[in-house]
């Protein structure tokens, strides 16, 4: 029996799927959440006799285990037993140093793998799977999706597989793609799927819209996150939040009932898998995630209750535009003002009847500056408007 313990996610269920062709009734597949994973492969080498040692293939997949969980797969091994662990994150790499594993967060080319794609490699070599355009194509788009090379290559189709996955059940998931993989050259949705997708996509729409106005800021250690509570559309709302806001180094997305944390990042120089490894999580550089201990509690939760949402720009404006080379007013939410100018080749911020700061390189430093340090927005046209009728009727005066 080939026993598999994989992710619960979309990259996870894809390797279930790879071994279900695979393997058909010969593969048991557990799908797991990153805290349960551990329990259950200890609950099943506690279940195990003497015909599973010596007839189980122990595979995990898009997950990792705690020393006490290695030990145990790495004592198996040595006793006889055939195990692997399959793995694409970086927070994974020490498995290499087993026999057992097989961890690669890149391929020869330098693409972003994922688990489903080291999977898929895995059973062709050892001939339990054939390839075909289907499965090709479907293994690309978990690949893309995951790694989130869609939002670069603008493929999305690979955002709409996610997107079904979490409208139907695992099970439903499962019996949606196996027939369509057996066999063609191509995966596509069927007609029903692309109408469910089409209101699904209206549907996040308007949830990302919602969350923008709720989004807090907090600066730790010199790192400045984002902070917003959401259940649903994590990878979505982190990207479009890390766009809407690029002055924040990363968005943390708080699930209060699963005691979960996601991080996202849309900074080649930010690695969030080390903000969750503060709290004993991990990931990727860009998508990481955390259980919600006391420290994650008391950073994110206790000391964010006090704070306003993040200000917004103004979004309707004719005359007070960003980067304008007559210069443009920014606002917080005390309604100071700080006005961003040029002097042709460098950028200044003067706040209101006090200091300069600057000189910056460009404009985009300049902004981050005052968002980060004042939470300040683009003020609305009437504000700016007023702001230079004063300094008009001073210079009368």
């Amino acid at each position: 029996m080939y026993r598999l313990f994989t992710h619960n996610d979309l990259d996870g269920v894809a390797c279930g799927i790879l071994f279900r062709l695979a393997f058909g009734e010969k593969a048991d597949i557990r799908y797991n959440s990153v805290s349960g994973l551990n329990f259950q492969v200890e609950k099943y080498f506690e279940r195990m006799n003497d015909r599973m040692k010596k007839e189980d293939h122990l595979y995990i997949t898009d997950l990792s285990v705690n020393h006490e969980v290695t030990e145990k797969i790495n004592q198996f091994v040595q006793n006889g037993g055939k195990a692997k662990l399959i793995d694409h994150h970086k927070t994974a790499l020490h498995f290499n140093e087993y026999s057992w594993g097989l961890v690669k967060v890149e391929d020869d080319s330098g693409t972003l793998t994922s688990a489903a794609s080291l999977v898929y490699d895995y059973l062709v070599q050892g001939n339990h799977l054939v390839k075909n355009g289907s499965l090709d194509e479907f293994v690309e788009l978990v690949r893309q999706y995951d790694t989130w090379d869609w939002d670069i290559l603008k493929n999305y189709k690979a955002k709409n597989l996610n997107d079904l996955f979490f409208m139907v059940s695992i099970e439903e998931f499962e019996e949606r793609m196996v027939p369509r993989l057996t066999s063609g050259d191509t995966f596509d949705y069927d007609d029903f799927e692309k109408k469910l997708l089409e209101m699904e996509e209206d549907k996040i729409e308007r949830y990302i819209r919602r969350k923008k106005r709720e989004i807090i800021q907090i600066e730790t250690d010199g790192l400045y996150g984002g902070i917003v509570h959401a259940e649903s559309y994590h990878s979505e709302l982190g990207n479009e939040l890390g766009k809407e806001y690029p002055h924040l180094d990363y968005i943390a997305i708080l699930n209060l009932g699963g005691k979960k944390i996601s991080f996202r990042t849309i900074h080649d120089d930010v690695d969030v898998s080390a903000v969750a490894g503060e709290f004993g999580g991990g990931g990727h550089a860009k998508a990481s995630g955390c259980s919600m201990n006391k420290e994650a509690y008391n950073r994110y939760i206790e000391q964010a209750f006090p704070l306003d949402p993040i200000k917004p720009d103004a979004f309707k404006n004719t005359y007070n535009l960003k980067d304008s080379k007559k210069g443009c007013l920014y606002e917080n939410r005390d309604r100071d003002l700080y006005l961003i100018y040029t002097d042709g080749t460098r950028y200044f911020v003067q706040q209101e009847s006090k200091d300069r700061h600057g000189p910056f390189d460009n404009f985009d430093s300049a902004e981050r500056f005052i968002k980060r340090e004042f939470g300040a927005a683009l003020a609305r046209d009437d504000v700016y408007i007023s702001y230079l009728e004063n300094i008009v009727f001073s210079g009368r005066n």
